[in-house]
């Protein structure tokens, strides 16, 4: 048995210049499950306005963010697939797996491009590909947009074998337990509040996921359902409950927020108004978590780490800190071998 897996993330320029981030900008955004809007008006407007205004501001943000390797998205993502390889190499993995393991990585915009990627994988003849996306809560517009990529690329292959895809691991031990020893780096007594940050999605994709087309009216902040269990809202706050609970923090000792929202209609409550609120209440030392990026990135590393930093002090706070993404967590990589290892009905060896 030959088995590979491929481990997906949304993207990332392959250069922190205008030129670079313009074309990655156009690939991502004009994807029709990111902007769910007709195909003419979404190219118009992220072609036309979009693109050629956010090019050269973000170009600035990434140029903060490159390494000498490069992306730091990229980096985490490339050690993560070396570490797990390193595991899943080990004699009783093969054991496990009745066979060779083989894993890729692949970004779903830019590169490496899972055209690319998944090509050398037809190439390598395997007798089964499981696909991860490396987002834990399932959305259309990252899980589903990458699932249904991978399905187009492999679908033209003449000799599909056998697939396998994961959806989401909100709930997931390993998962779960890496943000966990993040914090432990954190006094979570010290803090005068605790934020969950998510990223944002528009109101309008949660509530495609119900027949009544009604996010609103299915309990989502406050419980996991049938009818729910889908919905990016529902389990961004049940993995907010998960890790409260697992770290004992009260329920008015932290609030789920959503960050990087693209115009109006997006979920609330936004986490710039409520860190605004938090200071306006006196608060001086906030804590932020954010589970829905499992590798540091744009959004964690300046958008939290920077911006929000300056709102919170410029509001009368004093000091923001951010619990760091999973990464390259040694609980991460196990667990990452764990979640591949229940989906072929196998045990994890001790």
């Amino acid at each position: 048995m030959k088995t590979g897996i491929l481990l997906i993330n949304l993207g990332t320029p392959d250069a922190p210049k205008a030129s670079a981030v313009g074309r990655y900008l156009r690939e991502f955004l004009t994807d029709g499950r990111v902007i769910d809007i007709p195909w003419l008006p979404r190219q118009i407007l992220v072609r036309g306005i979009i693109a050629p205004i956010r090019s050269f501001r973000s170009a600035r943000e990434y140029k903060k963010v490159w390494t000498e390797d490069g992306s730091p998205l990229l980096t985490h993502g490339e050690k993560v697939r070396d570490l797990l390889q390193t595991r899943l190499s080990r004699p009783e993995m093969t054991a496990a797996f009745q066979g060779e393991v083989k894993v890729e990585l692949a970004m779903r915009y830019q590169h490496p491009s899972m055209d690319m990627v998944l090509s050398k994988m037809q190439a390598g003849n395997y007798d089964r590909i499981i696909i991860l996306p490396l987002y834990a809560q399932y959305a259309s517009a990252s899980t589903g947009s990458t699932l249904q990529k991978a399905f187009e690329v492999i679908s033209k292959w003449y000799v599909i074998p056998d697939v396998i895809s994961i959806s989401q691991y909100w709930d997931f031990p390993g998962y779960l337990d890496g943000f966990e020893l993040r914090a432990q780096a954190f006094d979570l007594s010290a803090y005068d509040h605790i934020l969950f940050s998510y990223h944002g999605l528009p109101e309008r994709q949660l509530d495609k996921v119900y027949e009544d087309r009604q996010c609103s009216n299915h309990r989502c902040e406050d419980e996991i359902n049938e009818e729910n269990k889908f919905c990016y809202k529902a389990t961004c706050y049940a993995t907010t409950r998960a890790l409260a609970q697992r770290m004992q923090i009260p329920s008015d000792r932290y609030t789920v927020c959503f960050q990087s929202r693209l115009g109006s209609g997006w979920v609330e409550p936004f986490s710039d108004k409520v860190i605004e609120q938090r200071a306006e209440k006196g608060d001086k030392k906030l804590l932020v978590f954010s589970p829905a990026f499992v590798a540091d990135c744009l959004e964690t590393i300046v958008e939290i780490g920077e911006e929000y930093v300056e709102l919170f002090q410029e509001k009368g706070g004093e000091q923001l800190d951010f619990v760091p993404s999973l990464n390259d967590h040694p609980r991460w990589i196990q667990g990452l071998e764990e979640l591949v290892l229940s989906k072929i009905g196998s045990t994890p060896a001790p």
